[in-house]
This record gives structure tokens, C-alpha cells and sequence, in this order.
């Protein structure tokens, strides 16, 4: 894979002012991509443009966006295409969850969860694909191997979310892949802050959790989850659309 493959392509990342979305982000720009670094918080997805334009010296916008104000996604498409001119890559990363027994879940914070994961990913993807059909696009979806887990105790509410979002890409590639646009979800685990923050909080599980990966550790945002992005979105990966592929070290089996 080159840096002339994806030179001067322009990628919507959500979530990219820290951790997954913000590897992904370090690894597009630095094969030529031009990001908008898309999060509730503007001076982390900033941050995220320093680090890209020091590394790269490419143009980069950062944008303050909720992602379940669904009515604010428009906003975020208009900029960037009034910036940049086109769209080639979305990276719906954003997400909230609610993590726990179901009789102890609280239904608004549930219903955040949807809102933040497949409803917010959804809109997106409606609001990108004029623009994605032009040239060609490439749409990466979060999702997660918690619907795999043997025991699925505290984890319905957030495998639930995830899954919606794998049917969601899964339909965006049969329905869109005449409009030359491909889908597919990734299914990492990688140091981020929200990884860090549930090490913290049920640190046994999480010694038995790393204990269970073949390769004995858990992926770097961008080396592992980024750069693994970049080819998925490279014209060597053309034919692959409609998969979900785990980037976790050879520990989910998706069957």
C-alpha cells in the first residue's frame, strides 16, 4: 500500500479526539488522507489535528459534534464538503453503552446507546452516501465481538447496540455496493481510554480478559487498529465489503 493511494481522499472520523478514532485518524493522514476529526469535545479532536499536521503537515478540520444529536450530523457533512469538496471515507467510531445486569438497566441510558451506535451510524451513512457514490467510498462501522462472548452476563445491552450497527453495514454493502460504495466493521480491542477505564473497574475480568488473547496483548490504536483501517480502505481491498473482521489477536471466533 502506498501514500498515493489514498492521497488527497477526505475521511469523516466520529470519536477521534482520543484512543481508536484518533489512531485511525494518525494512520489515514499519514498515507495522504485529509480528516475531520469529529467529537463532543473540540480541543481532543484539535488535539488530534495538531498531532496530524505536525506528523503529516496535512490540512485538518476538527468539528464539535454530539453524535445523538442526530439533527447536528448535517452540519458536520456540509462543512466538511464545503472544506474539502468531497467525501471518500466514513469512520463511525463515536458511541455510548450501558454496561450490566438487565434488570438494573436504565431504558434512557439505553436508549443513548442506540441513539449514539446504529441510529447515529445510520444517519451518517445516509447523509455520506451521495457524496461517497461520486468517486467511490469505503464506510468503517464499530462493532464488537460481546454478542460472541460464551457468557453474555452484563454485556446484552452493549452486544445488542454493536450488532445492530453489523446488520446495518451488512445491508450498506448489499444496497450500496452498485453505487461502488463499500462497508464493513471492525471488531478491535486496542488501548484506549474507554478499554483503560474498564481495566479500572473490573480488573479481574480484565486479567482473565488478556490472558485469553493468542497473542498476548492488546493492539496499539494505531499501529494495530489504524493502519489495519487505512488498507481496508486501499484499492488492494476493492473486493472486500459486508465483513466484519476482528482485530483483537486471534481471540474471537466469528463463526
Amino acid at each position: 500500500m502506498t501514500q498515493a493511494a489514498l492521497k488527497d481522499h477526505v475521511a469523516i472520523i466520529t470519536g477521534a479526539g482520543q484512543g481508536i478514532g484518533q489512531g485511525i485518524a494518525l494512520a489515514l493522514a499519514k498515507k495522504g488522507v485529509r480528516v475531520v476529526a469529529v467529537g463532543r469535545t473540540l480541543e481532543k479532536c484539535q488535539t488530534t489535528c495538531d498531532a496530524i499536521s505536525a506528523q503529516t503537515g496535512l490540512d485538518c478540520m476538527a468539528l464539535e459534534s454530539d453524535v445523538s444529536r442526530l439533527e447536528s450530523l448535517e452540519s458536520v457533512v456540509e462543512k466538511t464538503v464545503a472544506r474539502f469538496g468531497r467525501i471518500d471515507i466514513l469512520v463511525n467510531n463515536a458511541v455510548a453503552t450501558s454496561i450490566g445486569p438487565l434488570l438494573k438497566q436504565d431504558l434512557q441510558q439505553v436508549q443513548m446507546a442506540f441513539q449514539t451506535g446504529p441510529m447515529a451510524s445510520l444517519k451518517l451513512m445516509q447523509l455520506c452516501h451521495p457524496h461517497l457514490k461520486v468517486r467511490g467510498g469505503s464506510i468503517i462501522n464499530m462493532a464488537s465481538s460481546a454478542a460472541k462472548r460464551w457468557d453474555m452476563s452484563n454485556y446484552g445491552v452493549y452486544a445488542a447496540e454493536k450488532d445492530a450497527i453489523r446488520a446495518l453495514t451488512r445491508a450498506a454493502a448489499s444496497e450500496w455496493g452498485a453505487d461502488n460504495i463499500r462497508a464493513n466493521n471492525i471488531l478491535p480491542h486496542a488501548k484506549s481510554p474507554a478499554l483503560e477505564k474498564w481495566i479500572k473497574h473490573r480488573p479481574a475480568e480484565a486479567e482473565q480478559f488478556v490472558k485469553s488473547i493468542p497473542l498476548g496483548r492488546i493492539g496499539d490504536c494505531e499501529k494495530d487498529i489504524g493502519d489495519f483501517v487505512a488498507l481496508l480502505c486501499c484499492p488492494e481491498s476493492s473486493y472486500i465489503s459486508g465483513q466484519s473482521i476482528a482485530l483483537d489477536g486471534g481471540q474471537a471466533y466469528m463463526n
